[in-house]
């Protein structure tokens, strides 16, 4: 979310504009590369850049994961998060800038709170652009992992992205979430792009 990107051939003054805007607002030097940047990856390399998170792009039709119910109970659609959500997400590693992203998405938006066993079992979130739902910042608390509380959010978040107009549901995940990415390929769904991040401390 706050990582610089191409959006035209880049030389090597670029990147020094680049990183003085950065130092500039505070931030950490780091740079987003998707396929087609290749040029900017090798020279980003060349100065000490660290590759960051590869990540994978998934994506399915709605209505594919929208066949079975959701059990009574399961999930709820709640937006603003309540304290419960919020407190998920941090143990999870979600602090104030990613929660500040999902509340500034325009367009139809919401959380999204599980439950197992009258306990919360964890949190997401989702909004919808351009007929495309994205899901983010999924978490599932340690001791309710493996339980099939990650399916049944997926398919809560197709249920209510139909309704919000979304034809495609997608998500995103890095490559060495291997359990994120069992998930994801268990429900159908395809990777249909990837990117990474490379970062210099």
């Amino acid at each position: 979310m706050s990582a610089a990107s191409r959006i035209a051939a880049v030389s090597g003054a670029d990147i020094d504009a680049a990183e003085g805007a950065m130092r500039a607002m505070g931030q950490k030097r780091i740079f987003c590369l998707r396929p087609g940047d290749e040029a900017l990856d090798a020279m980003l390399a060349d100065r000490g850049y660290d590759i960051l998170d590869p990540v994978n792009i998934y994506a399915c039709p709605t209505r594919h994961l929208t066949d079975t119910p959701i059990p009574r109970v399961t999930v709820f659609n709640i937006w603003e998060p309540l304290a419960i959500m919020r407190e998920i997400w941090a143990q999870g590693g979600i602090g104030p800038e990613r929660l500040a992203v999902m509340a500034r998405a325009r367009g139809p938006k919401t959380g999204f709170l599980m439950r197992h066993s009258d306990q919360p079992a964890g949190t997401g979130f989702a909004a919808v652009q351009d007929g495309i739902a994205m899901v983010h910042a999924l978490e599932i608390l340690p001791h309710h992992r493996r339980r099939g509380m990650g399916v049944w959010a997926m398919r809560a978040a197709a249920f209510w992205a139909l309704d919000n107009g979304a034809q495609t549901l997608s998500v995103i995940c890095t490559k060495a979430n291997a359990g994120a990415n069992g998930l994801y390929h268990s429900l159908g769904m395809e990777i249909v792009g990837e990117y990474h991040y490379r970062q210099r401390v």
